[in-house]
């Protein structure tokens, strides 16, 4: 920002690329990277909504789509155009498939796999060259806790995530070699303006709340020092992990969104018996 000191931090004279950076998660996380120093590119779909949201932390910014190739390598290039790319956050992501699997939109389910599985490797390819290049780095891939614990109704969004959680272990696995580690962050039900209604009073977050041990909704924040460790230099032992940080919401099971589908679909779908919606 103009009249502002050099940022310091353990991440000055590195940089960072946060995809989805324009608000919610990653906007969290590419403001935590910032405050530590890193140069931070932040990249989405909507550039009223990149340009805000770098005004407002003191980043760059790139209107990119992560299911195109062209301009996720575009991104990738301006974020280390400056500095040595060392730090990635892939937090792009969400969902157009949801319903009772009976009726669920074969197109739907493609947009879906393709913005979260397929989004999220073309971001991994491209920084992976660019980190290699730069003798290595961290890659942070946003997952979900629907990944892990089944969501009923949830369409193609907790498979999507799956593919997610394997790809950082392959890539682990394969980039460890070059100096790259490869990690991902599993949150739970996060206050983003993208779950506005959920986060809302009611029988679905008073269900999420009872399917968690510390019993409160995360914050930006919470996913955002998870983060900032996993690309950091305390971390530098670290690669393959897929963390939880959803206030424990794991250990137990997902969360009941019969009171929230049930009007849209009725009862005898959401048991997996024919009928229309309705």
């Amino acid at each position: 920002m103009p009249g502002s000191p050099p940022p310091t931090g353990p991440l000055q004279g590195t940089a960072a690329l946060v995809t989805g950076g324009g608000s919610g998660i990653g906007l969290g996380c590419a403001r935590r990277l910032a405050a530590d120093g890193a140069d931070v590119v932040i990249c989405g779909r909507t550039e009223s909504r990149l340009k805000q949201a770098a005004a407002e932390i003191g980043v760059r910014y790139v209107v990119a789509d992560v299911t195109d190739e062209q301009q996720v390598a575009a991104a990738v290039a301006a974020a280390g155009s400056e500095l040595p790319l060392r730090a990635v956050v892939a937090s792009a992501g969400g969902t157009t498939s949801i319903g009772p699997i009976g009726q669920l939109d074969a197109d739907a389910w493609r947009a879906t796999l393709e913005l979260n599985a397929t989004g999220t490797m073309l971001t991994l390819k491209h920084t992976a060259r660019a980190m290699a290049r730069a003798g290595g780095g961290a890659f942070v891939a946003i997952s979900s806790i629907a990944s892990s614990n089944t969501h009923r109704w949830f369409g193609a969004y907790g498979v999507s995530k799956a593919a997610v959680d394997h790809l950082v272990r392959l890539a682990a696995d394969e980039l460890g070699p070059a100096g790259i580690r490869v990690n991902g962050i599993r949150p739970g039900l996060v206050r983003t303006e993208l779950v506005a209604g959920i986060t809302d009073p009611g029988p679905v977050l008073s269900d999420y709340l009872a399917c968690m041990p510390l019993g409160r909704i995360g914050e930006p924040a919470d996913i955002a020092e998870a983060a900032r460790f996993l690309v950091g230099p305390e971390s530098s032992w670290i690669t393959g992990q897929v963390i939880n940080v959803d206030g424990g919401h794991h250990l137990r099971r997902g969360p009941d969104y019969s009171a929230m589908f049930e009007p849209l679909y009725g009862a005898a779908a959401l048991r997996g018996e024919p009928g229309e919606a309705q």
